[in-house]
């Protein structure tokens, strides 16, 4: 039994506890390790992951809506969770496009979150996406293309770390006659982007861009970057003079798209 106050750890699998949650008709936000599932009246309305892009990156990216109006509708409407129908009500975009990309990227990220069904780390009662109603759909709909996309995938080529690693070409191959699609993918793997990275690159939901890597991957033409070796730290030469203090590491840059996203999400909380 979920209650409405439920907030904890649980070891149960994603896909378990968002069947319970639909069966009880629940509204909130269940989180695990990849993104965090949005229910409201037992349906999916939105999915988010850093793993893929969101709806405001594939509608900017494609050139569909203007970065300003995108983010000025977070800031007219984000805090009331209704950022959809003021980009509809203005002018900016129309209905059917919304939706359009909505659905695609709320699949593309549930395929992240279920891909390995692991253990939801907390579901929080009555949390809304600061995007606001676009589209519900059904858990068991959610459920079931998730798995569909997993079992395609896994067949065109079944070693799943093409999906989160960086990807780098195979050294050696010549130039292959591919396909456009495949061949604007490949043209995008430097050894440094991830398949999300590619795939907000070029404007396209993940899952497709996904398919075309799987199948780069099966013709031998990329593979995921093997880390790096960490190299042993040098001994300092014994000396009689002290030396400089050395100089700290600057720490990575974070993803400023993803700390925004987490931002306006916390506002609207």
């Amino acid at each position: 039994m979920i209650t409405s106050t439920r907030t904890a750890r649980t070891d149960e699998p994603a896909s378990a506890l968002l069947g319970a949650l639909a069966a009880q008709g629940a509204s909130g936000a269940v989180s695990t390790e990849a993104g965090i599932v949005y229910l409201a009246a037992g349906h999916v309305v939105h999915v988010e992951s850093a793993l893929t892009p969101d709806v405001g990156d594939l509608l900017t990216h494609s050139g569909a809506l203007a970065p300003d109006g995108w983010w000025q509708a977070i800031d007219q409407a984000g805090r009331r969770c209704r950022v959809g129908r003021q980009l509809v009500d203005s002018g900016h975009l129309a209905a059917g496009a919304l939706e359009l990309c909505h659905l695609g990227a709320l699949f593309d990220a549930a395929y992240f979150v279920l891909a390995h069904d692991g253990p939801v780390l907390r579901f929080r009662p009555g949390v809304s996406h600061w995007l606001g109603a676009v589209r519900a759909v059904p858990v068991d709909t959610v459920l079931r293309e998730s798995r569909r996309r997993r079992e395609l995938l896994h067949r065109i080529w079944p070693e799943p770390t093409i999906d989160l690693a960086p990807l780098a070409r195979v050294t050696g191959t010549g130039p292959a006659d591919l396909p456009a699609r495949r061949s604007r993918t490949l043209a995008q793997v430097d050894g440094v982007r991830t398949a999300a990275q590619i795939a907000t690159a070029l404007a396209c939901r993940t899952f497709h861009t996904l398919v075309e890597l799987r199948r780069l991957a099966a013709a031998g033409l990329v593979v995921p970057k093997a880390p790096s070796p960490v190299p042993a730290p040098a001994r300092a030469p014994v000396s009689a003079e002290p030396g400089p203090v050395p100089r700290p590491t600057a720490p990575d840059e974070p993803d400023t798209a993803l700390l925004r996203r987490l931002l306006h999400a916390l506002e609207a909380l």
